[in-house]
């Protein structure tokens, strides 16, 4: 049975470089109890600022990470990545705590399935992601696309001339692409929910969900 975690379960972040950091300091920022540490005082000292709490401890010893209670912790993040070897002996070292929730910084799909055998309980690609991110984004026509797994994706762009100035169920936009509006952004206004008779205009941006080549099918439209 897997443990259920609170939602505003304190969380231990170790490694506080570019990932490290900013995750630290969303969680902090979100009213999230946040511990976060790296065995580098001039990144501590850096970051004690914005992060709440910050110590020094180097956590590929298991009798430091003891002595900062990571093993009252139900969560961690395990942002070393530079340090294969590293992030693989600190992941252990949670296991060992018995930490129940470990997220894991993956630089390569060999990293990543060492960190899933040892122990992590989600294994991250924050450069792979971005890169597939961009290389959504570069040809212009989506202005933002987020993948999930199963190739199901979310995607923010322009609307196609075809479904501008009627309604969504009107257009047949799901029928002839596969595609769902979930949202749409009017100018000067917050997202709203898309029904079946939302209307979009020439200065919308909308939201659409489905899977990634539909998605680039339907980006690839005229606007």
């Amino acid at each position: 049975m897997v443990e259920r975690i609170r939602g505003d379960a304190p969380v231990l972040v170790i490694g506080l470089g570019r990932f490290g950091a900013a995750c630290a300091g969303e969680l902090d920022r979100l009213d999230r109890e946040v511990l976060a540490i790296d065995e580098n005082l001039d990144l501590v000292q850096k970051w004690s600022e914005r992060v709440t709490h910050t110590v020094q401890a180097d956590a590929k010893n298991i009798d430091a990470l003891k002595q900062i209670g990571a093993q009252d912790f139900s969560v961690a993040v395990v942002a070393v990545g530079s340090s294969i070897e590293a992030s693989v002996l600190i992941t252990a070292n949670l296991v060992d705590l018995k930490v129940p929730q470990i997220w894991a910084k993956a630089v390569s799909q060999s990293h990543g399935k060492i960190l899933a055998r040892v122990g992590a309980n989600h294994v991250i690609y924050p450069e792979r992601e971005a890169g597939e991110r961009v290389a959504h984004l570069v040809s212009g026509r989506m202005l933002d696309f987020i993948r999930f797994d199963d190739d199901f994706a979310l995607a923010k762009l322009y609307p196609p001339k075809f479904i501008r100035g009627v309604g969504l169920n009107e257009s047949g936009v799901r029928t002839k692409y596969n595609v769902t509006v979930v949202g749409v952004k009017s100018p000067g206004k917050p997202f709203r929910y898309a029904e079946a008779n939302t209307v979009v205009t020439n200065h919308d941006l909308i939201i659409v969900s489905g899977t990634n080549s539909d998605i680039e099918r339907f980006a690839s439209l005229e606007r």
